[in-house]
């Protein structure tokens, strides 16, 4: 059976007055449950000012949360996800309708990793991430929606150059900004011993990805080590709100699909 251990911190940094990010994770509560629903972490970087952005990431969450826990059993995560992801969208596009003039504007990042079996699955909007650090090397799942990471791929700017700009906080994509959200969506094979990574702006963007693999890469206890990346960014930055998940796999069970239906590979 797949089996993870797992930390998460959230801190609103050194100058901002409130946290407008938002953490959530379904935990199986039995190891039938692990098999047919699995485990679930979502982070969300509300988006607003005024407590609205609290608003949007809260709201966020608890509608992925809550979907996930009422899902049918063995619902593909590919299929259930960004299903997930576009209620979540809808959630927040009403939250900002009810809150009237003050919620204009109201809108959040997301970033969900559903983990079952040997495979997760990684949906997001925004420029919350989500990494994998396997044998000592970290690579990006996620790519940032964003305007200046929008014109890297299209190669207006260069990677070097996209991390100066101002727009590189400006959000081509979120959650709340439309009625309709299009959302990425990447599946991982996954080994003993991997970590994912899920983050906000205000880690990424204060600690650098060599500063994340040294930091993960050390075998650390997973809480030591997320709360050894806030400070970091704090020390470094700390303008922003700062949160993180880490999740390492201890153990997976390979699973292989026959018409629909899982079969264990030995």
């Amino acid at each position: 059976m797949l089996d993870v251990e797992f930390s998460q911190l959230s801190d609103p940094g050194r100058v901002r007055p409130r946290n407008e990010d938002y953490l959530g994770s379904v935990v199986p509560s039995s190891e039938e449950r692990a098999r047919t629903h699995g485990w679930l972490f979502a982070l969300a970087d509300g988006v607003g000012g005024q407590r609205q952005g609290e608003v949007a990431s809260r709201a966020a969450i608890a509608e992925i949360v809550a979907g996930f826990s009422r899902a049918a059993p063995m619902e593909p995560h590919r299929d259930l996800i960004p299903r997930l992801v576009r209620s979540a969208n809808e959630r927040v596009c009403e939250a900002e309708a009810l809150a009237g003039p003050a919620g204009a504007g109201m809108a959040s990042t997301i970033v969900v990793c559903a983990l079952r079996f040997d495979r997760a699955t990684v949906a997001h909007a925004g420029d919350s991430r989500c990494y994998l650090i396997r044998s000592g090397h970290v690579r990006q799942i996620t790519q940032d929606h964003t305007v200046a990471g929008e014109q890297v791929r299209l190669g207006i700017l260069s990677a070097k150059e996209a991390v100066k700009v101002p727009t590189r906080h400006v959000l081509s994509r979120s959650l709340g900004s439309g009625l309709f959200v299009n959302v990425d969506l990447n599946e991982v094979a996954l080994a003993p011993g991997d970590v994912l990574f899920l983050c906000s702006d205000g880690l990424h963007g204060a600690v650098s990805t060599a500063e994340i693999a040294q930091l993960l890469c050390q075998g650390a206890n997973l809480e030591i080590a997320a709360r050894s990346l806030v400070d970091r960014a704090n020390e470094q930055d700390g303008s922003d709100n700062v949160s993180v998940q880490l999740i390492r796999v201890r153990n997976i069970e390979r699973m292989g699909m026959y018409r629909g239906r899982p079969y264990k590979v030995r």
